[in-house]
């Protein structure tokens, strides 16, 4: 484009941002958005087959989208060349958006690098154990590679430079689902070694607190040191694997500096994290530390995936809310992206729709926002679909989005903001995965999620915490899965925490390792011993081995343990339930133990859903936690919180084909959908994939 045709088009621009200050109201800024819900979608202007900008910002209005996400893939169609840049697909977007009183969020387009950057830096591609990537899929690029690095913050700073006084941005997007991508060549392999020389300037301390000298693996000058691509050092590999979630962590602060520079007072910078995902979202990601990596965010944003149809649970929804929530200590969070239509098998039945926006809402969500606005027509996500379909027609998704749009409108104030207070958490830990993961009879999100979705269908609400959360003290019960990897630090204040009347719940294979991945040499479970009373330095693996006498009353079809078995010796511990086997049956499987003014409770083996329930209620009466709202069980889910007037909120959803009625335990208040009256003890009815909202009163 010649300067003289540039500057015409910036005229343009201008006189157009002009008369729509002076002809309408201004879209809502982050100040502002405080008191309402934000409805949002993704939209792409520059995939769409034909010009049809006006009618989708028609159909948007129609809907109650009051926000849209744009930019964050189109790096290729922003600079289509070196040097050459080209805004004309982002400042038409946010003019009619604009206009319409939609507000903007924008991403920066670092995720999917452009031809011509490869053709000309070809090492912009990462390296990983399987070779180098080619070019073609997102996310193909080595977050630390100088050049990548040099043309993302010219591209991100042309952008910012042209469109940070645009009225219609409330914040800024970084990057989109970052993570490391396995980058781990030449340049990525020197980086570690510079790092290790920090944390550990002595190589015979290195050796000896890795172990490396098993196997000629000793590391005896700084020069040899060698790629650990290959290594067989589990130590090693996760001390590699702590140091990729560094990378992403720093790269997301780079991003975040460079935006912030640009950006206004009231308008913020998030990033849409993603999880472990198993055909949808699932765990904890491995490969990021969501709490370090958020400290850089003003608000903490999401992807939340999720089975639909008969296999909707809500259990995603909430799991990706309360992490979500928890990052920034309890702060309300945004829903970047979640399911429309989704896979053809998520596409939802009537009225299912609904019942997940307000499920988002319920566990502290300000924002829902669709992936994506319309269906793609071609390429790798064609059959990925958003509210609109590839005829961009109304249909029932749309058509109950509409529903959606207006119910925020009309209560959004009551819902906005909503503020959760929890007495339960989980304990997680990044380098525990990495660590258990190395040697684990499975692996750690098959044991924390379980864990949660038992507390989620007995409608306890769940916070998250990490071993450098400085509130931990402030739960009455945490329960620990799967702590194989942790410093003598941690163990010892969770001693203290119990001893100081706390509760605890820890899963097979806790404190077996300390944070260098390296066994402790004590009886197991090492430091935590003392609190949970007891001892063992055997384990196998169950071979159909059920609990003695069925404990639990589960039933003997339902009384088998898998994946794993420690052989427990209690010390002071009450024995909650024995092994059924000839052998192994003097051996305590699941124990509970008084320490200090608290109770430890230890799960030695793996154990099934209904077993889970059982102890987690034995737990949660314990610790004092039973109340109404456990009384009630999936698929009625209870979620609670105060909203900005200071009343309580309590939601009913109804994650059932069928009708289910239930009686309503607190104070008089008012369904707010419907401005009924709700008493004390009165029947609440939810037809099949409902849902109510009361008010109290």
């Amino acid at each position: 484009m010649n300067s003289l045709r540039l500057r015409k088009r910036n005229l343009l621009i201008f006189i157009s941002v002009i008369s729509t200050l002076i002809t309408n109201s201004p879209p809502a800024t982050a100040q502002t958005i405080n008191n309402k819900l934000l409805f949002g979608v993704a939209y792409y202007d520059e995939y769409m087959p034909y010009e049809r900008l006006d009618k989708d910002v028609k159909m948007m209005k129609e809907t109650g989208i009051n926000v849209v996400r744009i930019a964050e893939s189109t790096w290729s169609t922003m600079e289509p060349q070196e040097g050459v840049y080209d805004f004309s697909h982002i400042d038409r977007v946010l003019n009619a958006m604009h206009k319409a009183g939609i507000s903007v969020i924008i991403g920066t387009p670092t995720y999917a690098v452009p031809t011509w950057l490869v053709k000309k830096h070809l090492d912009v591609l990462a390296i990983t154990p399987r070779g180098q990537n080619q070019y073609g899929p997102r996310q193909n690029m080595d977050i630390t590679n100088v050049y990548y690095l040099k043309h993302a913050e010219l591209g991100i700073r042309k952008m910012l430079e042209h469109i940070k006084d645009h009225p219609a941005i409330i914040g800024y997007q970084i990057d989109n689902e970052t993570k490391p991508y396995g980058t781990s060549g030449p340049n990525v392999q020197a980086q570690f070694v510079a790092y290790m020389k920090k944390r550990y300037p002595s190589l015979d301390s290195l050796n000896k607190i890795f172990g490396l000298d098993y196997w000629s693996n000793r590391i005896n000058s700084w020069e040899d040191f060698p790629s650990v691509n290959g290594s067989i050092n589990a130590s090693l590999t996760a001390e590699f694997g702590k140091f990729q979630r560094s990378l992403v962590t720093n790269f997301l602060g780079w991003q975040a500096k460079i935006v912030r520079e640009y950006k206004k007072p009231n308008q913020f910078i998030t990033q849409n994290f993603d999880f472990d995902w198993k055909g949808y979202s699932y765990g904890i990601q491995t490969e990021v530390d969501h709490f370090d990596a958020a400290k850089v965010l003003d608000i903490a944003g999401v992807d939340i995936y999720h089975p639909s149809q008969n296999k909707l649970t809500g259990a995603e929804i909430s799991f990706g809310g309360d992490v979500t929530r928890s990052m920034k200590g309890g702060k309300n969070y945004l829903v970047m992206e979640t399911e429309a239509q989704g896979f053809a098998e998520w596409v939802p039945y009537p009225q299912q729709l609904r019942l997940q926006a307000f499920s988002h809402i319920a566990s502290g969500a300000n924002m829902v926002s669709y992936w994506h606005w319309h269906s793609i027509h071609n390429s790798a996500e064609t059959y990925w679909k958003g509210l609109l379909s590839h005829d961009f027609e109304p249909n029932h998704t749309y058509l109950e989005a509409q529903t959606i749009g207006a119910d925020f409108k009309k209560i959004g104030s009551h819902l906005v903001n909503l503020k959760k207070k929890n007495e339960v958490a989980i304990l997680f830990s990044n380098e525990a995965l990495t660590a258990y993961n190395s040697f684990g009879p499975d692996n750690y999100n098959s044991i924390l999620r379980p864990m949660y979705d038992v507390l989620y269908t007995m409608n306890v609400g769940t916070d998250f915490i990490d071993p450098g959360s400085k509130n931990m003290e402030d739960y009455k019960l945490i329960i620990v899965p799967a702590l194989y990897a942790a410093p003598d630090s941690l163990l010892q204040r969770l001693n203290r925490f119990v001893k100081n009347g706390g509760h605890i719940l820890y899963t097979f294979k806790s404190g077996f390792a300390d944070e260098h991945n390296k066994v402790r040499t004590s009886r197991q479970p090492g430091i935590i011993t003392e609190a949970c009373g007891i001892q063992y330095s055997e384990f196998t693996k169950p071979d159909h081995i059920g609990l003695k006498d069925d404990p639990f009353h589960v039933g003997s079809n339902q009384n088998y343990i898998e994946k794993w078995m420690e052989l427990i010796t209690p010390t002071t511990a009450k024995v909650l339930a024995r092994y059924d086997h000839p052998e192994w049956g003097t051996y305590a499987a699941v124990t509970q133990n008084n320490y200090g003014k608290g109770v430890a409770t230890y799960i030695g083996c793996g154990i099934n859903t209904a077993t889970s329930e059982k102890i987690l209620e034995n737990v949660i009466k314990t610790a004092g936690l039973w109340g109404t709202d456990q009384e009630l069980k999936f698929p009625l889910i209870v979620k609670s919180g105060l909203n900005d007037q200071g009343k309580k909120i309590h939601y009913y959803f109804n994650y059932s084909n069928a009708e289910k009625t239930l009686e309503y335990p607190y104070k008089k208040g008012k369904a707010l959908l419907s401005n009924a009256t709700v008493t004390a003890k009165s029947q609440l009815s939810l037809p099949a994939w409902g849902f109510t909202i009361i008010e109290e009163l």
